[in-house]
C-alpha cells in the first residue's frame, strides 16, 4: 500500500513513521518475538516505509542490539519490497551491567556504536544516524563533526539529532552547513510541548525534518487515556468513527510538511490504525480545536 510521503534530507519516508522500541524495551510482559515481527510487517502493510530504532531499545544491559535485529529481521522476512525502507538509529547513550546509563558522545564511542548497529540492522549503511542525547563532558560541536566525519566515509547517508534544544540544533547546522542537519527527533505531544513547539516550528523555518517521538504520550499509557483528557479529542474522533489517537496524529501532521510522527506500537492493530492517520483529513476547525491545547 503507498502512502504519502515527506523529504528527511535526501531521503523519501512515508508521512508517519513506526517507533519500534515498545516491541524491545517498557513492556509487562515482554512483546513475543512473532507479534513483534508481525508488528514490523503490519506496518510495512499499511505503507509505513520509516523506522525508528536505536541501539539501548532492548530488554536489559546485555541485550543491546536487540530492536535493531527486530527491524533487520523484519525486513529481511517481509513478502513485498522492502528496498525503499528507510531505518533510523541511534547512538551515544551507554548501558551498562546493573543497568548503569549514561552518555558518551566521543568519537571513538560514537564509531564502535555505529559499526555495532551496521552488524544488527545488516547494512553498510545507516540511512539516518542520530546522536541520541547530548554528552554535556564534550562540547556539542564534537559529536557532531564525529558524525560528519562517519557521513564522509560513507557509513551514514543522513543526520540527524535528538533531545536537542534550538542552541543546540543551531550548532549543528552551523557544523553541517547548509541543509546538512536532515532531521531533528524530539518528544512532542498534546502532554508535552512546552519547548518542543519552538524546536518544531525552528526546523520547519531551516527546511530540517522534525520527528516527534511519544507523540501519543509515551509508552506508559498515555496513548490509551487521550480521549478521557481530551475529551475535544474524543469527540472529534466520534464524529469521524475513528479512534483518539489517530486524531491526533492527523492533528501532528497538519503541523507542516516537515514533521513526520513516530507512534510506537507493540501490536499489528495498534500501528495499522497509526498508519490511518495519514489519510484521515480533519477540518479546519477540529484542527484550530486540538490547537487551542497548546496554545
Amino acid at each position: 500500500m503507498s502512502a504519502p510521503t515527506r523529504r528527511i534530507g535526501s531521503l523519501d519516508v512515508s508521512a508517519l513513521g513506526m517507533g519500534v522500541m515498545p516491541v524491545s524495551q517498557d513492556r509487562i510482559p515482554a512483546v513475543p518475538h512473532g507479534q513483534a515481527i508481525a508488528t514490523v510487517h503490519a506496518a510495512l502493510d499499511a505503507g509505513i516505509t520509516f523506522f525508528d530504532t536505536a541501539d539501548t531499545f532492548a530488554p536489559s544491559w546485555d541485550t543491546m542490539g536487540h530492536n535493531e535485529k527486530i527491524v533487520a529481521e523484519a525486513l529481511r522476512t517481509w513478502s513485498g519490497d522492502a528496498s525503499q525502507v528507510v531505518v533510523a538509529t541511534k547512538g551515544g547513550i551507554t548501558r551498562g551491567a546493573g543497568e548503569r546509563w549514561g552518555r558518551d558522545g566521543s568519537a571513538d564511542y560514537l564509531r564502535s556504536a555505529l559499526e555495532k548497529s551496521l552488524v544488527n540492522l545488516e547494512t553498510d549503511a545507516v540511512d539516518l544516524y542520530y546522536w541520541h542525547r547530548p554528552d554535556r563532558s564534550i562540547r556539542y560541536a564534537e559529536g557532531v563533526q564525529t558524525l560528519a566525519a562517519l557521513r564522509e566515509e560513507g557509513l551514514i547517508r543522513e543526520i540527524g539529532i535528538s533531545n536537542a534544544n534550538l542552541e543546540e540544533i543551531e550548532v549543528a547546522r552551523e557544523v553541517l552547513g547548509d541543509g546538512g542537519l536532515a532531521a531533528v527527533q524530539n518528544q512532542f505531544s498534546l502532554t508535552f510541548f512546552h519547548t518542543s513547539r519552538e524546536e518544531l516550528a525552528h526546523c520547519g523555518t531551516h527546511g530540517i525534518a522534525f520527528v516527534p517521538f511519544s507523540p501519543l504520550g509515551g509508552t506508559g499509557g498515555g496513548a490509551r487515556g487521550l480521549g478521557r483528557r481530551f475529551p475535544q479529542v474524543a469527540q472529534i474522533a466520534e464524529a469521524h468513527g475513528v479512534s483518539p489517537q489517530r486524531v491526533v496524529l492527523a492533528w501532528q501532521l497538519s503541523l507542516g510538511d516537515h514533521v513526520i510522527p513516530i507512534p510506537g506500537a507493540g501490536r499489528p492493530a495498534s500501528i495499522t490504525d497509526s498508519a490511518a492517520a495519514m489519510t484521515l483529513r480533519l477540518s479546519q476547525d477540529e484542527l484550530d480545536t486540538i490547537n487551542e491545547i497548546i496554545a
